[in-house]
């Protein structure tokens, strides 16, 4: 397995990424369904834009307008060839939170046996 991907399937402190301007921002980014997740414990932080996967995601114990709760998100991309979900729950009132990816091609391998 790449490295990268390995190292970041340990759970870890994550932020709301891509250089986002607060917590309006990150609300704009869940109504599109892409969200930035930026694992911070790299080398100048590794920052993924992550399609959400609405059935798995949840933003039922946010409340964006007191900036409390927290939101979970899941959503599958591609890391240096290596097809993975991320999940990470962020809290609203500092957009920091934990994260890490799960690699899918092991759930492939079991799918078909």
């Amino acid at each position: 397995m790449n490295e990268l991907v390995e190292f970041l399937t340990k759970p870890q402190r994550v932020i709301n990424g891509s250089n986002s301007k607060g917590l309006q921002d990150f609300k704009d980014q869940i109504d599109r369904g892409y969200v930035f997740v930026k694992f911070t414990e790299t080398k100048g932080g590794t920052d993924l834009g992550v399609r959400m996967d609405q059935e798995r995601s949840d933003i039922s114990k946010a409340d964006f307008e007191a900036a409390t709760g927290s939101v979970h998100i899941e959503g599958e991309l591609t890391l240096n060839y290596v097809k993975v979900r991320c999940i990470a729950d962020i809290n609203l009132e500092n957009l920091e939170g934990e994260g890490y990816l799960q690699p899918l091609e092991d759930e492939d391998a079991e799918s078909v046996a």
